[in-house]
């Protein structure tokens, strides 16, 4: 992990008079585990909209494997339209409500970007679409519409859409969130089983026994700010800040939905 995968500096990001980042600062080495965790308004869910660039910050720079995106010029060049492209073929991103396009099968869903971003030939795209459903035990489904699949098989589609485009750096945003406890820890285990692949990936997440295990860094966010940086073993045994000890605690003795904390000074 000595490749620096993302670097983010001085992000800022605000809808209409509400800001929503607040001079986030964030580096995340290849190969590295993020997880990002924090209450709900957080402003996790933006920050990893703005990583790929789905939401444009109004302040800031993003660098992506060296490619650099000066967000406080919001001039719109032919560079900057080329290096955000280049920016968003090199990170797949996995939607908490899967995203997938309802008109297309579970093949045509995996295929559509490797085809349309990256030019693939569709023969090609057919055949690594085939071999990640077979990998994510959807081989059988691989001609039904969305319609007819359950939660956790629509996420593992989600999964298959994002590693068909052989990304740099996966981000997760709550991929079980909308999902039953025996659906959501098969998700999980999938995740886990990519870790080993090298893939830089960034999770926003509230499972703390994930985030333990998985994560090499937990990453603590709240009012669009990242309050604390620490290793899960440091984070969910001794966080340094009294909002990281609320959340957890909050956390543990509630159902695990990501909480509202109490304002403290």
């Amino acid at each position: 992990m000595d490749t620096v995968a993302i670097d983010v500096r001085g992000l800022h990001k605000r809808f209409g008079r509400h800001e929503v980042l607040k001079s986030v600062d964030l580096t995340v080495r290849s190969g590295e585990v993020v997880a990002v965790m924090g209450p709900s308004g957080a402003g996790k869910t933006t920050l990893m909209r703005c990583l790929n660039l789905l939401e444009e910050p109004d302040a800031g720079t993003i660098t992506v494997h060296g490619r650099t995106v000066d967000c406080t010029s919001p001039r719109r060049t032919r560079h900057r339209s080329r290096v955000i492209r280049d920016i968003r073929t090199r990170t797949a991103m996995v939607f908490q409500n899967y995203n997938l396009f309802p008109h297309l099968t579970v093949l045509e869903n995996v295929i559509e970007a490797p085809i349309s971003v990256r030019r693939l030939p569709r023969s090609y795209a057919v055949e690594i679409g085939d071999r990640l459903l077979g990998r994510l035990g959807l081989t059988d489904k691989r001609d039904e519409y969305p319609s007819r699949l359950s939660g956790g098989q629509l996420q593992r589609v989600a999964i298959a859409r994002a590693l068909a485009m052989d990304p740099e750096v996966i981000l997760f945003d709550e991929p079980v969130s909308a999902l039953d406890l025996e659906l959501g820890a098969e998700i999980l285990h999938i995740m886990k089983n990519l870790t080993a692949r090298g893939i830089t990936m960034v999770i926003v997440t509230h499972e703390i026994a994930f985030a333990r295990e998985v994560a090499d860094r937990v990453v603590f966010m709240d009012a669009g700010y990242i309050l604390e940086e620490q290793h899960p073993s440091v984070f969910f045994s001794n966080p340094a800040t009294p909002r990281a000890r609320s959340f957890l605690r909050l956390v543990s003795e509630g159902d695990g939905s990501p909480p509202e904390l109490e304002r403290t000074n």
